[in-house]
């Protein structure tokens, strides 16, 4: 399998943990390449962070409509959910973290983000994902395949820390679909960071400054 394209950003020295940040339905890794400068982290963090491009295909919902996607949405309804989509982007960000870890990053320093569909995507990866990460970051996104997580949860990650962040006016991805998918990991004992804001399916400034706090906490523990 050949690895995604990607965007990255390098830290001033050799980096010892890694971001790997995925953009949303219809975008492109330059969706969030200027971000990691206002998230204002300390450097000796020393964080590359990666932003992979997903591959061009057909949407059903959007009519058919060929565009960057991480997996087809058929429909509004989770049980018609694109399964092998899903497993195969799944693999495609394992194998991105893997690369960090061949390049000598410890994956308990990696931490798996992404908004929207990419945020979907980051935590379907990190909750899977065989050994132990730093955490992992859902911005405007929700959970897939939740009656087969307790099935495939890696032990590694069972307590991982998860960050959350939702628009309150989201009109995408409603906000009682996240709060859902919040109370379904908290059912099953992982820990969530939750956070709300007066926004609709987007990112703001106090979002970015949370964000800052939660990566610099979860880098350094």
């Amino acid at each position: 399998m050949s690895l995604l394209q990607c965007l990255e950003r390098e830290p001033s020295g050799d980096a010892n943990a890694a971001v790997i940040w995925m953009h949303g339905l219809g975008a492109t890794a330059h969706d969030f390449h200027d971000i990691p400068p206002m998230l204002e982290l300390p450097p000796e963090l020393s964080v590359r962070y990666v932003f992979p491009q997903a591959p061009s295909i057909p949407v059903t919902l959007n009519g058919g409509m060929t565009m960057p996607a991480w997996y087809d949405i058929r429909s509004l309804d989770s049980r018609n959910d694109d399964v092998e989509g899903i497993q195969r982007s799944e693999a495609q960000v394992c194998a991105l973290v893997d690369r960090e870890r061949d390049r000598g990053v410890d994956p308990e320093r990696i931490v798996i983000a992404g908004f929207s569909q990419g945020g979907a995507m980051a935590l379907q990866t990190s909750l899977r994902y065989p050994k132990r990460l730093a955490g992992v970051m859902v911005l405007s996104a929700y959970l897939l395949l939740a009656d087969r997580l307790d099935d495939e949860a890696s032990p590694a990650n069972r307590d991982l820390p998860i960050f959350m962040a939702h628009g309150m006016y989201d009109p995408v991805v409603a906000y009682d679909k996240a709060a859902l998918s919040r109370r379904r990991l908290e059912t099953s004992n992982w820990r969530v960071e939750w956070k709300s804001y007066p926004m609709a399916h987007q990112v703001m400034p106090q979002e970015i400054t949370d964000i800052g706090g939660w990566l610099s906490r979860v880098l350094t523990a």
